[in-house]
């Protein structure tokens, strides 16, 4: 868009002893709403169940005004992209982008190069309520701008579409996260907080969430107490950050759920009970929200006590419909409780036989969840528990690791550049072996 580039900026870091690495990412071109023929795309409309995000408002059901809409690239597309390959900055006969972008949104040449496929969905999406721009995902691309008119214009439904803005490719600067703390300040300057794609992440929930702790932990360091630096089996955030400083990254990091290896703890349907601690804690959330989260906990509590002892005898009505769900009749009394237990059974099977019918769908949520993954989840927090206990063996910051006995080379080199703040930190290291925990433990308790 004829931006310059921050020079300057990075300069300055390095001068002041910042490491900096290369990336590189690109973005589709936004066409015109009105030159689009949506009669030749798949509707692609919002849910239909109330939804919101929070307590601060009441789930309600989306806008339908504003539907995104799925289309695809023809073998016209493809054609027109491997002819103008030669100009590209990534494939051409003159290299300009060299760096690596991110995996798990490659570009349309990418795609077209690496791929044998004879065509690749797109998701036409508007980019807000005061604008007639659209968003082509999927068909990011740093091709000339003529090439960008004659692709757009292959895929049906884009005919006659005219291009708002062009695609474009960027590289840019990243600083190596490895040089952070976990609170997200600078171990090279004190006071300076990182956050962001400069850290090595792609721009988007990864940015924000980094955002936010350093944010938090700015203003703690002004006040002169503790970071929060959340962990890894209560937030995405805390295994986002411990990712990037522990194992750093050689590509832009998205956050995958399969990162976490407490994955069953960190839901979607339970953030509000693991964090509305923290937010009330420094102020970022209203009393009134955090009762409400209090509220619920103390009730999920209380219903599971309760089903546990309303007590179902045998008879011909319940088993019916246990036979039915594919799981085996009772024979003798049996709980409510122990009934869900199983996986074949919902709440709203057997709810006419419990004495108070749970109305609320959060609360039962929450509750079917307990009850159904109580056996996984209790294994999980005693694996969460185990590796508390590591976390608190500290390590000191002015520890030389050539002084230990018997420590692997690549051990000493890893654990000088990281500098891990406790054991169980030094455990994630990639390369860091058993026997290298071994070795430094048996260290840290001599001294």
């Amino acid at each position: 868009m004829g931006d310059f580039p921050a020079n300057g900026l990075s300069k300055s870091l390095l001068e002041n002893g910042i490491k900096l690495g290369r990336f590189k990412t690109g973005t589709p071109a936004r066409i015109l709403k009105d030159s689009i023929d949506f009669s030749k795309m798949e509707r692609q409309d919002t849910a239909e169940e109330p939804l919101s995000f929070s307590y601060f408002s009441e789930p309600k059901i989306l806008d339908k005004d504003y539907p995104c809409w799925l289309t695809r690239t023809t073998k016209e597309t493809h054609d027109i992209i491997k002819r103008y390959l030669m100009f590209s900055p990534l494939y051409g006969d003159v290299k300009l982008i060299e760096s690596v972008g991110p995996r798990y949104c490659p570009s349309i040449e990418d795609k077209v190069v690496k791929f044998n496929k004879d065509s690749h969905q797109l998701f036409i999406e508007p980019e807000g309520r005061k604008t007639k721009e659209y968003y082509i995902n999927g068909l990011s691309t740093s091709l000339p701008y003529e090439a960008q008119i004659q692709m757009v214009r292959s895929v049906p439904g884009l005919e006659n579409a005219i291009i708002v803005r062009p695609a474009y490719a960027v590289e840019y600067d990243f600083a190596y996260p490895d040089q952070l703390q976990h609170s997200l300040e600078s171990k090279i300057i004190e006071g300076l907080f990182f956050a962001g794609q400069i850290n090595g992440t792609s721009g988007y929930e990864e940015a924000a969430g980094q955002g936010l702790v350093a944010g938090i932990n700015a203003a703690l360091k002004i006040r002169g107490e503790a970071p929060f630096v959340p962990s890894r089996a209560e937030s995405y955030i805390g295994v986002l950050i411990d990712d990037l400083i522990i194992k750093g990254t050689n590509e832009p990091y998205r956050l995958l759920t399969s990162r976490a290896e407490y994955r069953l703890l960190l839901r979607h349907d339970n953030a509000h009970l693991r964090l509305a601690k923290y937010g009330y804690k420094y102020g970022l959330i209203p009393k009134d929200f955090y009762e409400k989260v209090l509220k619920l906990e103390k009730s999920i509590d209380e219903e599971i006590e309760r089903l546990k002892n309303v007590k179902i005898k045998p008879n011909n009505a319940i088993n019916d419909i246990l036979v039915e769900k594919g799981t085996t009749p009772i024979k003798n009394g049996m709980s409510l409780y122990e009934i869900l237990k199983r996986p074949q059974v919902l709440y709203s099977d057997i709810k006419d036989f419990d004495t108070k019918n749970i109305q609320d769908k959060e609360l039962l949520e929450q509750v079917e969840i307990a009850i159904k993954y109580g056996g996984y989840i209790k294994r999980m927090m005693e694996d969460v528990e185990r590796m508390k206990n590591l976390e608190k063996e500290k390590i000191p910051k002015n520890i030389d690791y050539k002084e230990v006995p018997n420590l692997a080379f690549e051990a000493v080199e890893k654990l000088s550049k990281v500098r891990p703040e406790s054991i169980g930190q030094a455990m994630r290291i990639p390369g860091i072996t058993p026997a290298d925990i071994m070795n430094l433990t048996m260290y840290l308790k001599t001294k």
